[in-house]
Order: structure tokens, then sequence, then C-alpha cells
């Protein structure tokens, strides 16, 4: 049995100090499989970007679907902040839903700004030889 973080079963809980992205639950999610945690991340970022700036583009009546599909990948990852503020867009009335998007936006720039600072970290996997030797 891996270590459950309290926020993967329940993302409220860890508001205070919390970081943009749980790596604890990313590498439960991952099986400590660092390649994986990176493609998975670099995933996030584009898809993340890519529906937030979509959200403006499609009928206000799709946004909350959009938002859903944010808020899975953001529970996958262990961006908690992420995947509240996609069900407060899934949730919000058409007179809040712009103040919501904002919200997600601003959530989704946190966390896609730690996922660039780690993908431009060297893979410390590349750091070695092919035969596994440093």
């Amino acid at each position: 049995m891996y270590y459950h973080h309290a926020a993967a079963a329940r993302p409220d809980l860890a508001r205070i100090g919390e970081e943009p992205i749980d790596f604890t639950h990313l590498f439960c999610m991952t099986l400590g499989d660092h390649g994986l945690e990176r493609e998975v991340l670099a995933l996030f970022d584009r898809q993340a970007h890519m529906l937030i700036a979509r959200m403006g583009e499609v009928d206000p009546s799709s946004v909350p679907a959009l938002a859903h599909t944010i808020k899975g990948s953001a529970r996958g990852i262990g961006a908690w902040p992420v995947a509240r503020a996609a069900a407060a867009v899934e949730a919000a009335s058409p007179a809040e839903r712009a103040t919501a998007v904002a919200a997600l936006a601003a959530a989704a720039a946190e966390a896609r700004a730690a996922i660039t600072e780690l993908l431009e970290r060297p893979d410390p996997r590349a750091c070695r030889k092919p035969d596994g030797t440093r």
C-alpha cells in the first residue's frame, strides 16, 4: 500500500501552503516512473492551455464540459487547486462563469509554471551512461 495523501481523497482539505502540484500524489500515480511523470505533466500543460483558451471561443454552454475535462486531468496529476477551480467553473451560473474561468486560468497558470520549472531541469536518467553508470 502506498502513502495516501489526504488531498487525494478530499482535495478541499489541503489549501494552506498548498503547492500547485502534489508531487507525492503524482509519484504514486506514475508508480515512481520519472519519465512517465514528465510525460503526463507535459500533456497536462498543453491540455490545460488549449482548453482554457478554447473556453473563450466556444458557446458558453460548452464551457462546463471543458472544465470537467480539466478537472479530471488535474486530479490525475495532483493539481488540486486547478481541480477545485475547474469544479467551480462547472458549478457556476452563467453570470458567475467568467469570474470562475478567470480563477481557473490563474490556478492553471501556477500549475503550468511549476510544470515548466520541473521540465526544464535535466532528467536525472539522462546523466547516466547507457550501461547505467554515471
